[in-house]
C-alpha cells in the first residue's frame, strides 16, 4: 500500500492551521469506526423496537442536577410527548444505524446520533467522574465519521452524490458523505 496525494489532512479555522498525513490504513479505521457505531446503533433500535420500550422512566428520573430535568421532566408527563418519543428514538436509532452500516446519507445520521446522545447526556447527567461520559464520547465519535464523510468510503454515499438530483442540489453532499 502506498499513499497518494490525495491522503491529506488539512483545516484551517481562526488563523489556525491544522494538517497531517494519515496512515494508509486510516480509510479501513474509518469504515470500521462507521460499521461498528452503525451495529450499535441498529442493534439499539432494533431492540426497542420489538421489546417494550418506554421512554417514561427514563424522563421522569432524570437527576434535579441535569439542566435538561425540567424540561425532561414535561415531556414525561405529556402524553402526545411520551407517544412521539416512544416512536422516534427506537425508529432514529435503527434508521441511524442502517444509513452507518450502508454508508448512505452519513452525515445526516451522525448528526441526528449525535443530537441523541448529547439529549442521552443530559438525561442521565453521569457527571460524578466529571463532564466527560461515554454518550458525549459517542457524540464525538458520530460528529467524527460525519466530519470524514465516512460514507464516501466503501459506502453509497460515494454513489448517492454521483447522482442528478446531487449535481443539481450540490449542498445535498453535506447530508450525504
Amino acid at each position: 500500500m502506498a499513499a497518494t496525494t490525495q491522503n491529506r489532512l488539512e483545516s484551517r479555522l481562526g488563523g489556525v492551521t491544522l494538517e497531517g498525513t494519515p496512515h494508509q490504513l486510516s480509510a479501513w479505521a474509518v469504515v470500521g469506526l462507521r460499521l461498528i457505531m452503525g451495529w450499535v446503533m441498529l442493534t439499539a433500535g432494533y431492540g426497542k423496537i420489538v421489546g417494550e420500550f418506554s421512554a417514561y422512566g427514563y424522563l421522569a428520573n432524570v437527576d434535579p442536577a441535569s439542566p435538561a430535568s425540567a424540561a425532561f421532566g414535561a415531556m414525561a408527563e405529556s402524553g402526545a410527548m411520551m407517544a412521539a418519543v416512544d416512536v422516534i428514538i427506537p425508529w432514529t436509532q435503527l434508521l441511524i444505524g442502517i444509513a452507518l452500516i450502508t454508508g448512505a446519507f452519513v452525515r445526516l445520521a451522525a448528526l441526528g446520533a449525535s443530537i441523541q446522545m448529547v439529549m442521552f447526556y443530559f438525561g442521565s447527567w453521569d457527571v460524578a467522574g466529571g463532564f466527560l461520559n461515554d454518550q458525549l464520547v459517542y457524540a464525538a465519535v458520530f460528529l467524527a465519521l460525519g466530519a470524514f464523510a465516512a460514507g464516501r468510503i466503501l459506502g453509497l454515499g460515494r454513489y448517492l452524490e454521483e447522482l442528478p438530483i446531487v449535481e443539481r442540489y450540490p449542498k445535498l453532499r453535506y447530508l450525504l458523505g
